[in-house]
């Protein structure tokens, strides 16, 4: 009887709340227009037309999208236009009254281990959970168990220990594969143009007639592919067959993406791009989805991800839950820096600060300090000492800890 009552109750509240962060979202989007950041506001109009699941919007948009092609230095016309397209977007998406309950558990795990015949090396015990909305990223050397773990994830691998549990609906285990996502770091290579490849996928997954046409178009928009529609895969550098995959991942509407190495073969601009993709299409209040995604670039993915879990030996750890004595000792203040003084003269100058270890590593040093040592009073050091320094991170709350010996 409780449940007839509370549990309508909690989904209005989730619903409230997701409408809440759709209205917030909303406003943002529309300050991008003073900003003049006309980029990025096609991104967020595409992302917001793609949630009106309306092919009559689709079209409008598309519309707009090739009249802007031909108007990129008509400021004023662009920002009005840009206007206009927000408020029926606005509009549209206002009177569906009901948004995505954004936090909803998607997949979790419990003691989850991957082991193998003749090897000494072990995945796991992993407990862990992803909801909508969120990003979780994994770090750690090659070799680590990052790629283990998400094959395990998908079912491409058949765990040892422990369970997955799924929980998003699906009617089957195929329903499961289409909306339970893998992308390897390599993909397998395709014939065809781009453009027919992302339309035989939408069709595969009964999008049909105009709608395939539209949202086709809008995918390759939304991820930065409409100069190379015709191009095949061999053409294609290895940033924008990521960008393929991911929208033909997006075609096949997911729950929850596992992405392996996505910034491996991107320059740096690129990468920041792909992570406030990732972050904008992982928090759209009406199609919200999870993002788990490996990497070796710890700074990058750690700005993008909500969560992040270290595997060292296919062990994992994770700073705001880890238990080990050996990591909760370190000291909380440590700071990484680079300096063209030497060892020696650094130590003297840190000293006062109390320093309880220097370590270099490939010209960076790591400096770890009591937890009552603030990063104010670091600085403070610095300026007083005249420490020549080019370089500059705050890693007390950064799995790069574990990178520590």
């Amino acid at each position: 009887m409780e449940k007839s009552i509370y549990l309508p109750l909690i989904t209005k509240q989730l619903n409230t709340q997701s409408m809440t962060i759709f209205h917030s979202q909303f406003e943002e989007i529309r300050k991008l227009i003073t900003y003049e950041d006309f980029s990025l506001l096609t991104k967020r109009v595409i992302d917001l037309t793609l949630d009106t699941e309306n092919v009559v919007s689709y079209k409008k948009t598309l519309d707009f999208l090739d009249w802007l092609d031909s108007n990129t230095n008509n400021t004023e016309a662009q920002k009005e236009r840009f206007s206009n397209l927000l408020d029926e977007l606005y509009s549209e998406l206002s009177a569906k009254g009901e948004a995505s309950n954004i936090g909803t558990p998607l997949l979790s795990t419990y003691n989850l281990i991957k082991s193998y015949r003749n090897s000494a090396f072990a995945l796991g015990p992993i407990n862990l959970e992803i909801k909508e909305g969120e990003i979780v990223g994994l770090v750690g050397e090659n070799g680590n168990g990052k790629t283990t773990l998400l094959r395990t994830l998908c079912g491409e691998l058949e765990p040892t220990g422990g369970e997955i549990r799924y929980l998003f609906s699906h009617k089957d285990n195929y329903d499961l594969r289409s909306r339970l996502i893998y992308i390897p770091q390599r993909t397998t290579s395709w014939q065809g143009s781009l453009l027919s490849n992302l339309r035989f996928t939408a069709a595969s997954y009964g999008i049909t007639g105009d709608e395939n046409v539209c949202m086709v178009e809008l995918i390759i928009a939304r991820m930065g592919l409409r100069k190379y529609r015709t191009y095949s895969w061999k053409n294609l550098s290895s940033g924008y067959k990521m960008r393929f995959e991911l929208a033909r991942a997006l075609l096949r509407k997911p729950k929850l993406l596992l992405i392996d190495e996505p910034l491996a073969n991107l320059d740096i601009l690129a990468q920041q791009i792909v992570l406030d993709d990732f972050r904008d299409i992982a928090r759209s209040p009406f199609r919200p989805l999870g993002i788990i995604l490996s990497s070796q670039q710890l700074y990058e993915v750690e700005k993008a991800s909500d969560n992040v879990i270290f595997l060292k030996n296919g062990t994992p750890r994770n700073l705001a839950t880890d238990t080990d004595v050996t990591y909760t000792e370190v000291s909380r203040f440590i700071v990484e820096f680079e300096s063209e003084w030497k060892q020696e003269q650094l130590r003297e100058a840190l000293n006062s600060l109390r320093l309880e270890k220097l370590q270099i590593n490939g010209g960076t040093y790591v400096a770890s300090f009591p937890d009552d040592i603030t990063q104010e009073m670091f600085l403070q050091t610095v300026l007083d000492s005249h420490i020549p320094i080019i370089y500059f991170r705050n890693i007390s709350n950064s799995t790069r800890r574990f990178f520590l010996s």
